[in-house]
């Protein structure tokens, strides 16, 4: 039985997105957004001071790179909440790793 995992080419892509938002919008070199993968999931984490990364959001590979399912993460019960969207930034959601980002970083500034 073979684990499912986000193939190689996806998550470059998944890098170059996250790496043009860090410079193109955080613009900051103590702030910026990571990734983490874990099977079918990318975790997004934000460094906030160069040193500590924090947990702001997570999104599903689905098949398509314009079909991203999003979870955001909620401190009060540290776990991901994909039925969460109630909060700042949740417009911004789409279904692409960019909104993703959007939302991730206007939840938690």
């Amino acid at each position: 039985m073979s684990k499912q995992r986000i193939p190689d080419d996806i998550r470059q892509q998944v890098e170059a997105i996250v790496e043009q938002f860090n410079q193109n919008v955080v613009k900051d070199a103590d702030r910026f957004f990571v990734t983490r993968y874990r099977g079918l999931y990318v975790y997004l984490d934000r460094y906030a001071d160069g040193i500590n990364a924090s947990q702001r959001g997570r999104i599903k590979y689905t098949g398509a790179m314009k079909d991203w399912e999003f979870a955001i993460f909620k401190y009060s019960s540290e776990t991901y909440d994909p039925d969460e969207w109630m909060f700042p930034g949740s417009q911004y959601l789409n279904g692409t790793v960019e909104g993703a980002l959007k939302a991730c970083a206007e939840a938690y500034s």
